[in-house]
């Protein structure tokens, strides 16, 4: 039998509450030592070369901490968590909203990356590796890239 708690959704403050029950330090978070190991072997190494931490990727199945270790990530690196999920981003131009507003530095965490349009992650591979996109304008002989 289901039993509700509440008919409301989670408003902000409890939102915040709820984050504030996760580890926001690598020292706090349990389990996965050696990921954690080798986690906090790259966010030493970016700090020491005053460089944001490279891409990362994690996956595996609900409650592993994925979500957690991307908020941990930016907490460690003094940066901007920036989320979104993978199911949002049905169309390149929704994925060049959001690059179009990080900053140098930015964690950007896509939870369910594994759902992206293919045509978003064709988008998402030279963002990541050059920090640019290409952006065709028109059709045909009219065709030109924005960068």
């Amino acid at each position: 039998m289901e039993r509700r708690v509440s008919g409301r959704s989670a408003g902000p403050a409890e939102e915040q509450a709820f984050f504030s029950l996760r580890p926001s330090r690598l020292e706090d978070y349990v389990g996965q030592r050696e990921l954690i190991s080798k986690l906090r072997i790259a966010l030493e190494a970016a700090r020491a070369r005053k460089e944001p931490v490279g891409h990362i990727l994690f996956h595996g199945p609900p409650g592993l901490g994925k979500t957690t270790l991307s908020h941990i990530i930016a907490e460690e690196m003094s940066a901007r968590l920036v989320k979104t999920s993978g199911p949002s981003l049905t169309r390149p131009a929704d994925l060049m909203g959001i690059l179009t507003g990080l900053q140098e530095g930015d964690v950007l965490f896509i939870d369910e990356i594994h759902r992206l349009p293919r045509p978003v992650e064709e988008f998402l591979y030279p963002a990541m590796e050059d920090f640019r996109v290409d952006f065709v304008v028109d059709q045909g002989p009219m065709a030109r890239t924005l960068n």
